[in-house]
């Protein structure tokens, strides 16, 4: 008797269940946000990229570029904002991705460059 009512718990259980209805218009919104926020780092991205190789190249000391690319890094959410008036949108994670997208390609672009292009001395 006792497996009968646990098993009827159960099935009420699970047909009280029911997903939440999904916003598809919401996340659109917040997809299409999102996109418009990886543009922008981009092209910060790309900015500060050859920005640090001709610092670089001009003979500065590596801490120069270094440190203007970690001040761009660090302003780029309050850039963001600016530019784009839904950024409110974006959750923790969003914004860690954004900055973790920035801050490699940033790397990547100005190691690529040094690489490509010799550093006269």
């Amino acid at each position: 008797m006792a497996k009968k009512a646990r098993r009827k718990l159960e099935d009420e259980e699970e047909a009280a269940f029911e997903f939440p209805a999904f916003d598809e218009e919401a996340f659109a919104t917040k997809e299409f946000e999102l996109g418009g926020g990886v543009l922008i780092v981009g092209i910060l991205t790309l900015a500060m990229g050859l920005f640090s190789w001709a610092l670089t190249l001009v003979g500065l000391i590596v801490y120069v570029p270094l440190g203007l690319g970690i001040l761009v890094l660090a302003a780029s959410p309050f850039i963001i904002r600016r530019v784009r008036e839904r950024a409110s949108l974006y959750t923790t994670g969003d914004w860690a991705g954004l900055l973790f997208l920035e801050f490699f390609g940033w790397f990547a672009l100005w190691f690529a460059l040094l690489d490509l292009v010799p550093v006269p001395h």
